[in-house]
């Protein structure tokens, strides 16, 4: 029997209609939020030279990169140091409350303006994660981020609201818009990661270090990369060692794309791929290149592999409250542990 693409596409509709991936994208929220507030707070004593009134890249000179680019920064509405310093206090704050899921909705787009505020004070610093940072940043305003695995969701959990079968249509009907918009943008951060590797693999395939498996050995050598001499001396001293991880690393950024049709070899290389950017952060320095990458890449990770982890937290606070003395512990919903939504397909984020 043929299926005709109007009967595919009703077919589809309740799925698309019903909010999708949504531990995934907890784990993306947690993670880009997580990375970027750890940045900020490393460089607090160097934020004034980086992105302040101390800055070598002075406002009038950014002032005027702004007129050709037109991106946003609210450091532009003043060059005070008082207003940078509510700005960049904002964005630790606002990272703190997306990784905790604290009211999602308002503070992802807290968040993202924060980013953005800071980043395009000063577009020469970063390592290449920030620029992923500023595009999750963005995404994530349009997700159900904190359907799980937040404060919202553990406060749904204690107080349910009307069952979503109860609402009247026009809620209803918006409920439905906003999980259709969550699965959009989890299918835009799905295709950013695989540009990344697709256009970082294909371009490593012109080089000529790529080509002749030398790539890895340089920055092993390099003393800015170096943060473990002994380890990079180490590596970098095998020749066996360094073609491998080159070829590698190549093979690996271009064959992802296709192993998304391979459930199971999606899955292999994407554990491969989280052991070498953990590498990189430990060899060369660059943690926060690193946990960008890993926090993008969570979005394929296995909902099965999330569930699981979920479990054996739950599991484990069990036990912990279970060990302490009687009458330490407060009753809490089991929901409220597990960071299910309450009702619905996902409820509100905030």
């Amino acid at each position: 029997m043929t299926t005709t693409p109007a009967a595919a596409v009703r077919a589809a509709l309740p799925r698309l209609l019903t909010t999708l991936a949504p531990y995934q994208a907890a784990v993306v929220r947690i993670g880009t939020a997580g990375t970027w507030g750890a940045y900020l707070l490393r460089e607090w004593g160097n934020r004034r030279v980086l992105y302040g009134d101390r800055s070598p890249w002075s406002a009038e000179l950014n002032d005027r990169l702004l007129a050709d680019t037109h991106a946003f920064t609210a450091l532009s509405w003043s060059d005070g140091r008082w207003w940078f310093e509510a700005v960049y206090l904002l964005a630790l704050l606002s990272a703190g409350a997306v990784a905790l899921g604290w009211r999602t909705r308002a503070s992802t787009v807290l968040f993202a303006l924060t980013v953005l505020s800071l980043q395009n004070r000063n577009v020469f610093l970063g390592d290449g994660g920030d620029n992923l940072v500023h595009l999750m940043a963005i995404y994530l305003v349009f997700t159900r981020c904190g359907a799980v695995w937040s404060l919202d969701a553990r406060r749904r959990a204690r107080r349910p609201g009307r069952d979503p079968a109860e609402w009247g249509e026009p809620r209803a009907l918006a409920d439905a818009l906003a999980a259709m918009l969550h699965n959009c943008a989890m299918l835009v951060i799905a295709v950013q990661v695989v540009l990344v590797y697709a256009t970082a693999g294909w371009y490593k395939v012109q080089g000529a270090r790529w080509q002749d498996g030398t790539a890895v050995f340089y920055p092993l050598k390099l003393e800015y990369f170096t943060p473990w001499p002994e380890l990079s001396g180490l590596l970098g001293g095998s020749l066996l060692v360094t073609f491998a991880l080159t070829y590698g690393t190549v093979a690996m950024q271009v064959g992802f794309p296709f192993s998304l049709a391979a459930r199971r070899l999606k899955n292999v290389l994407l554990a491969v791929m989280v052991v070498e950017h953990l590498a990189i952060a430990l060899l060369l320095g660059l943690p926060f290149f690193s946990l960008a990458m890993v926090s993008a890449d969570a979005v394929f990770l296995p909902t099965a592999f999330l569930l699981a982890v979920q479990g054996r937290a739950a599991g484990w606070w069990a036990a912990r409250r279970a060990a302490r003395p009687t009458g330490e512990a407060v009753g809490e919903p089991a929901g409220a542990v597990a960071g299910e939504p309450a009702g619905g397909s996902g409820g509100s984020d905030g």
